[in-house]
């Protein structure tokens, strides 16, 4: 996977070929089609592996901290700081550029999207107990959605006022119990 995930940092999709996974790793390249059952099977694994690698440190932010505050604080942290490293933003914009080609790829961000998002959702219903399963389906939306929406932003200008967002939100968030 480490292959795999740095051939598509550097890349793209085009870039990951059983046989430049294989050189890159040191396998073999009927292995690695073995192991996978062949290139869509790899391009499947390299895009899960990527979800999670972009994924993950906002997934901490928001199930790691025991407020709403501290959620928005960290996230008022993180957003910057994914945005500095190059890697992992070329490996984000290549899983979205993958899913609007190939079906195979779109199933695997979906459904890595729909856990996050469940997660995420499970999270606002300890955190507000007397909100219904809509709501916090809802908000788990909503956050996700705002994320990437200040990542892409973030990324098109590192100027946005992030800790301003956060505190406006934290502002928003006050008034909805």
């Amino acid at each position: 996977m480490a292959a795999g995930l740095d051939l598509l940092a550097e890349g793209g999709w085009p870039a990951i070929t059983a046989r430049a996974v294989a050189e890159r790793s040191g396998a073999n390249t009927g292995l690695i089609h073995y192991h996978f059952g062949g290139l869509a099977g790899l391009r499947r694994d390299v895009a899960r592996a990527g979800t999670e690698q972009v994924l993950e440190p906002f997934a901490e932010a928001l199930l790691e901290r025991a407020s709403v505050g501290e959620v928005l604080d960290e996230l008022a942290r993180i957003i910057p700081a994914s945005t500095d490293d190059d890697r992992a933003m070329r490996i984000a914009v290549e899983l979205v550029v993958g899913a609007q080609r190939e079906p195979d790829l779109c199933d695997v961000l979906r459904d890595e999207l729909r856990e996050a998002r469940g997660r995420i959702a499970d999270r606002v219903a300890a955190l507000y107990p007397h909100w219904g399963p809509r709501r916090c389906t809802g908000a788990a939306v909503l956050v996700t959605a705002l994320l990437d929406g200040l990542v892409l932003h973030v990324m098109a200008d590192r100027e946005v006022p992030v800790g301003a967002a956060s505190e406006a939100l934290r502002d928003l968030l006050e008034g909805a119990d």
